[in-house]
């Protein structure tokens, strides 16, 4: 799968998308990144990307056409989707990650000040916010979009079977508790049932100790 991610802070990626499993995934060759400074789409002399917005109002709005112009430049590499992020965006959820599997290419546009200008939306497929709260750009945003999506694609964990059984594998269920050594932890045992070696017994707790989200 390949990312785009248009952004006035390419540089703000690099130390989180270089370390641990997404790391080993690009050096695995299923996962790319590639990012797209949106200044590099502008045309005068100070690189603006954004103006006071039309009647009036308190910060700026990123303008539409650097935003085009960056979206018409990434090459199109098989199937894809181009994400927004936005605080009025669709809620993301784990559902939405493996629905995104299905795309060989993700197109994501990383807001700024007050947002982009509302024309931006006839360019893009779909709006999604992480929370009900409001950051100061959709870097972050993206790098869980990103990170969400990339450890589902097979072959980037350990074990793909990680991913089928952990929180949110199912909706509105979180995972059991878990225990590893010591066996004892300050006068606290690990349940005896783990220790049982009965996988039947074992999955039974496991399955009543599941937390149902409300």
């Amino acid at each position: 799968m390949r990312f785009d991610v248009v952004t006035i802070f390419p540089k703000m990626f690099g130390a989180y998308l270089n370390e641990s499993i997404i790391k080993r995934a690009q050096r695995k060759k299923l996962v790319s990144f590639h990012f797209h400074d949106l200044r590099d789409f502008t045309t005068d002399k100070h690189r603006s990307v954004d103006d006071r917005p039309y009647g009036g109002g308190p910060g700026m709005v990123m303008k539409v056409e650097p935003i085009y112009k960056a979206l018409k430049a990434v090459p199109r590499k098989g199937k894809r989707r181009v994400l927004l992020m936005s605080a009025k965006g669709k809620m993301f959820m784990q559902a939405d990650a493996r629905r995104l599997l299905k795309y060989k290419q993700i197109v994501i546009i990383c807001p700024r000040y007050e947002g982009v200008d509302e024309r931006v939306l006839d360019y893009v497929d779909e709006e999604i916010s992480i929370g009900p709260y409001v950051l100061t750009g959709g870097e972050l945003p993206a790098m869980v979009v990103m990170d969400a999506v990339t450890r589902l694609i097979p072959g980037v964990l350990g074990k793909d079977e990680s991913s089928l059984d952990e929180s949110h594998s199912q909706a509105g269920v979180l995972e059991y508790p878990q225990f590893t050594r010591p066996e004892v932890w300050r006068r606290k045992h690990v349940p005896r049932v783990l220790l049982s070696g009965d996988h039947n017994k074992i999955a039974a707790w496991r399955q009543r100790l599941r937390k149902r989200i409300q």
